[in-house]
Order: structure tokens, then C-alpha cells, then sequence
């Protein structure tokens, strides 16, 4: 069990915690726990890359990690009207069929190791700026109505093109595809 690891467990746990906080309206202290498992993210990923510390568990648990806490942000968000529900459902949606098109490979013994492309970086990226956002203007009474709706579109959008394309690399991978070296096509 390495340290960058150790680190990411903590995160894990913060899920919970952080979810209660915002289903009993307590919006401050969840805003400061999302800043809290976000500095553990890039701390543990710094830790991890600078020192070697990298392993097997991390490269799966850091993702998760990653992923419970946009997840348990976004439905309660969601259930407090505090986001709206179309983007609940994308998000939410998103992160489930990508991880069913992984299992699904699995099944058919074709397995794929989704690599996260640059735009479902942006697209996280996006994800955790609007949820902070949010967090904020719900915890302080920050009135600032324009630049959530922009955020909120903006990860609509990323999230629906970060789908599409990891839609299409999985199923060229379950079709048997093989890009040609001029092609340019990752897999």
C-alpha cells in the first residue's frame, strides 16, 4: 500500500462525508471537503509520478476515486435543483456506459483499457469547476447566475462529446478495428 494510494482512499472516504454534507444543506463544509479531495488528487498523483509510486491499484482506484465523488456531487446537486437534471442524467450516464462498454469487452474476451483522451480531461475538468462553482454560490450566496448557466452548458457539451468519442473507440474495438499507421486512429 503506497502513500499516493493511502491518499486516495482517504478521497474515497470523503465521498460519504461530502454527500451527507449536502443533502443536509450544509453546502460550506461540503464546498471545503471538494477542495480538500481535489488538492489529495493532484497531491497523489505528484507523489506517485515524481517518487515512482505508481501501481497496479492506484491506476484503478485514483479513476474511481475520481469518479464516485463527481457522481455523488452531481446527484446531490441534482436532488437540491441546485444543477439541472438533464445534466445529471448525462454525467451520470456518461460515467456508467463507459464502464459498462469496459465490462462488456471483458465479457466477450476482447478486453480495452480505456485511456482517458484529452477532451474527457477537459470534460472532467469542466465537471469539477461547475460542481465547485456551484458549491460556492450555494454556500456563500454568491449571486452569479450567468456564469453557472455558461459552465453548466459548457459541461453539457463536453460530456456529450466525450461519450460520443469514447463511444466510437470502443465500438471499433469490439468491431475488430485496427487503425493503419497512416490513419493516425488510437484504439
Amino acid at each position: 500500500m503506497s502513500l499516493p494510494n493511502i491518499i486516495t482512499l482517504g478521497r474515497v472516504i470523503l465521498v460519504p462525508i461530502i454527500f451527507w454534507l449536502l443533502v443536509t444543506g450544509q453546502s460550506q463544509a461540503a464546498f471545503y471537503l471538494v477542495i480538500v479531495a481535489g488538492l489529495s488528487d493532484a497531491i497523489d498523483g505528484f507523489l506517485a509520478k515524481r517518487f515512482g509510486l505508481e501501481t497496479g491499484l492506484g491506476a484503478y482506484l485514483d479513476p474511481l476515486a475520481d469518479k464516485l465523488l463527481i457522481v455523488s456531487l452531481y446527484i446531490a446537486l441534482g436532488v437540491s435543483k441546485a444543477l439541472p437534471l438533464w445534466l445529471v442524467v448525462a454525467v451520470v450516464s456518461r460515467d456508467i456506459l463507459i464502464v459498462a462498454a469496459v465490462l462488456i469487452s471483458g465479457v466477450f474476451g476482447q478486453p480495452l483499457q480505456m485511456k482517458p483522451l484529452t477532451i474527457s480531461k477537459a470534460n472532467t475538468v469542466a465537471q469539477i469547476v461547475l460542481a465547485a462553482t456551484v458549491l460556492a454560490a450555494e454556500g456563500f450566496s454568491l449571486q452569479i447566475d450567468a456564469i453557472r448557466t455558461t459552465l453548466v452548458w459548457i459541461t453539457g457539451t463536453l460530456t456529450v462529446l466525450s461519450l460520443a468519442i469514447y463511444l466510437k473507440t470502443w465500438l471499433r474495438h469490439m468491431a475488430g478495428y485496427e487503425p493503419s499507421a497512416s490513419d493516425g486512429t488510437k484504439v
